[in-house]
């Protein structure tokens, strides 16, 4: 299989049946122009939509009533004309045409009910539609029928690079076709777990048979089911030959979204890449556009992160290509080119680890203090070789189990070290410390809030008089050889109408609560409070400042560090191939303007200090892909060097 490119755009093409000319302007010249000028080397085209329409003439499904051509097959011969690749979509979940013809195949609720997104079954025709409103669909019966033999008569049709299938294994279904299966199964459709495991069945099924007829006839093809990436939805992840995350950094997820996912997905041995778009807002948004600082800041963070791009677009109905868009595209894609080599297919090399506990809040809110403070940092868990890492962090939620435990309480006995926060060492049943963090565990938080007063042993930098903790710490009692490095103060009462005082919280007694704020045992920090889930629901700095002072009393080696703003972003790889390291780091300050995350202003940096620490003995640093000579210095092992201005994105070569 050929490697993925790494200029791409997802070309959407979502049509009412209301609007006529469909694809009556499309130009192959004019196609081929929107690729060169873009700096394109694949683009998804569709075969199918969310309407239910088809844009070749099918015999299997429906073609757009208002299309008079094989417009598939123009603009799979128009790309392939100037070396450019053409997977093709194909939507699963959503198609409105479909569910019309088919009540029967739509997801049902366990009560009988339509699972839908955005939708409101008892809305007048003439009301105003949510943006993005479907149905969903489920993959049994006709319906998977339908998909299967479509799939099979364009692969006889075209020539395929890849298939991209959208809105995968959404729901769990109670339709009727669910029902009975499950039954034969000898599974309760009235158990949530049993209903659960047929819906990843009847997905599997699925995949199994599109990616065999596929297969079959291209076995070069690319393979994604959209919506099988998340990052726990590992029950899918055989059927893909490599990985889309989805994000639209702008409008939801932000820009902290990507990095983790990226860290996560490159461990898993296939190609991925990032999709974003070249939207002001949402997806598929006419007429949208963002800045090109953007674009080129979300291309060069997508290599910096090790990912391949694409941008996605919307295709008018018409069928001709908005130039704009691909100027836009075309200046970002022009510096992926010379940046590529130096982004993809690398390696983490940071001595940091992030346990993800399945908490969102916990584990966003600890890659957003990592990530604003330049810290480098790769995800792990059960399945990781921890060679190479120094500390684990744990952010959080309960996530550990006898085994898991087992493997990290050996971690520290080799020599490692761990951060663990809040509940991060608890139990399922929130009973006891699976690991020795420094002291037992006795219950939750007594009150809704509380504040921290920190030792000298945490630094000077912090603040020495008690400060804010927007929820309650856990409750412990130190053991024997643990000290305490911060201690609680409760406040006097929660408020309620009954008892409050002033506008907000109740303030602190004075003196120190029976249970600590911090604790440190040997390697292993312990931190009452979800430092992660306060940072990201308050953004209240001394909380990321707190946690940083606790991890640097056992992250003493960090391979790679960097001091930028808060704005700034690193990350280096290992490219052992090429025997060399690669720092990258990113600037772009971010503004919220509505309701969008916007990026226009590229702000240059300088004189941003950058280090190394491996075992490698360096030879020469260079800035790329301008290839500029750095001086370095050498000091206890670590290397620096001295970068004169980072503008948008700069990368700093370092070979061995």
């Amino acid at each position: 299989m050929n490697k993925l490119c790494a200029r791409q755009v997802h070309l959407d093409f979502h049509n009412s049946e209301h609007i006529t000319g469909i694809g009556s302007r499309f130009d192959r010249r004019q196609f081929q122009q929107a690729l060169k000028v873009g700096n394109v080397n694949s683009i998804t085209v569709f075969a199918k939509c969310h309407h239910g329409w088809s844009y070749y003439p099918t015999k299997i499904g429906l073609p757009h009533p208002h299309l008079k051509r094989n417009l598939l097959k123009e603009q799979i011969d128009a790309a392939h004309a100037v070396r450019v690749r053409a997977p093709i979509y194909y939507t699963l979940g959503w198609s409105a045409h479909d569910v019309t013809r088919h009540p029967d195949w739509v997801v049902r609720r366990r009560d009988g009910s339509v699972e839908s997104f955005n939708f409101d079954p008892k809305a007048k025709p003439t009301d105003k539609r949510p943006s993005c409103s479907w149905t969903l669909l489920c993959p049994s019966g006709g319906y998977r029928d339908l998909i299967v033999s479509q799939t099979d008569e364009i692969c006889r049709s075209f020539r395929v690079d890849g298939f991209f299938y959208d809105i995968c294994a959404a729901h769990t279904c109670w339709c009727e076709n669910c029902r009975a299966g499950m039954k034969e199964e000898g599974l309760d459709p009235e158990k949530e777990a049993d209903a659960l495991a047929y819906k990843v069945k009847t997905w599997r099924r699925l995949m199994n048979d599109c990616k065999e007829v596929i297969l079959s006839r291209h076995p070069d093809a690319t393979l994604f089911f959209n919506g099988t990436a998340g990052t726990y939805a590992t029950d899918y992840h055989p059927w893909n030959t490599h990985f889309e995350l989805e994000d639209l950094p702008t409008a939801w997820g932000g820009y902290n979204k990507f990095p983790p996912r990226a860290k996560l997905y490159a461990q898993h041995g296939k190609d991925f890449m990032a999709m974003s778009g070249k939207f002001h807002l949402a997806w598929g948004e006419f007429g949208g556009f963002k800045h090109p600082n953007a674009i080129r800041y979300e291309a060069a963070s997508m290599v910096a992160w090790g990912a391949r791009c694409i941008f996605g677009d919307q295709l008018h109905p018409c069928g001709e290509m908005d130039m704009a868009t691909y100027r836009n595209i075309g200046e970002a894609y022009s510096y992926v080119k010379r940046i590529e080599p130096y982004g993809l297919d690398g390696q983490s090399a940071a001595s940091l680890g992030v346990w993800l506990s399945g908490s969102d809040r916990d584990d966003q809110g600890v890659v957003n203090m990592l990530l604003e403070t330049q810290v480098d940092f790769d995800i792990v868990n059960a399945d990781s070789d921890l060679h190479g890492i120094e500390t684990i962090v744990l952010t959080g939620a309960p996530c550990l189990h006898d085994g898991t435990a087992a493997k990290l309480t050996a971690f520290v006995r080799r020599g490692g070290a761990l951060v663990v926060l809040g509940e991060g060492a608890l139990d399922s049943k929130r009973q006891r410390f699976l690991i020795d963090i420094g002291a037992t565990y006795i219950g939750p938080a007594a009150f809704e809030n509380d504040y921290t007063v920190v030792k000298s042993q945490m630094g000077r930098e912090l603040i020495s008089s008690p400060f804010l903790n927007y929820s309650g710490a856990v409750r412990t009692r130190v053991k024997k050889g643990a000290r305490v490095l911060a201690a609680i103060r409760e406040p006097y009462f929660d408020r309620t109408y009954a008892r409050y005082c002033s506008h907000e919280n109740t303030p602190y007694q004075l003196r120190d609560a029976a249970h600590p704020g911090v604790v440190k045992k040997g390697r292993v920090v312990f931190f009452s409070h979800k430092l992660g889930a306060l940072y990201i629901e308050n953004g209240a700095r001394i909380h990321r400042d707190l946690f940083l002072a606790g991890l640097r009393l056992v992250h003493k080696r960090p391979v790679f560090s960097t001091v930028m703003p808060s704005c700034g972003r690193a990350n280096l790889i290992h490219q052992p191939d090429r025997k060399r390291y690669v720092a990258h780091l990113l600037y772009a300050p971010t503004l919220q303007r509505g309701r969008a995350l916007v990026i226009e202003d590229m702000v240059p940096l300088h004189d941003v200090p950058v280090s190394l620490l491996v075992p490698e003995t360096i030879r020469r640093a260079y800035l790329a892909p301008a290839k500029r000579e750095l001086m370095m210095t050498r000091r206890e092992g670590r290397v620096s060097v001295n970068v004169p201005t980072v503008k948008c994105h700069q990368i700093v070569v370092f070979e061995y």
